[in-house]
């Protein structure tokens, strides 16, 4: 298994280091777990969910370390998202990089 990736608008990240632990967004909250995306996901998520953010907070998570509560689910046009039924560690995240979405290459 690879990493996955979370992004997060600055203020969640802030509160997210405060923290030591972070339990989702509004919308993870929503739907009961926090959404992640796979490498060649995270455009297409940064422009259709992030496009209004002058800048977001990109983590990189390794994926083999969070177990059975990463799950890979069916989601937009049927692809497979991974989605972590529990907070997330600050200790789980291996790298952050802060982009202006509309200027994100991987």
């Amino acid at each position: 298994m690879s990493d996955i990736f979370k992004i997060l608008r600055t203020a969640e990240w802030h509160s997210f280091q405060a923290a030591g632990q972070f339990d989702g967004s509004a919308d993870d909250l929503r739907d009961g777990f926090i959404h992640f995306s796979a490498e060649e996901q995270v455009a297409g998520t940064l422009a259709k969910y992030f496009s209004g953010e002058a800048e977001v907070v990109i983590l990189t998570v390794p994926a083999a370390p969070l177990g059975d509560a990463l799950r890979w689910e069916a989601s937009r046009n049927g692809a497979l998202f991974p989605h972590l039924y529990r907070p997330l560690l600050l200790e789980e995240v291996s790298e952050f990089r802060v982009v202006a979405p509309g200027q994100y290459c991987p």
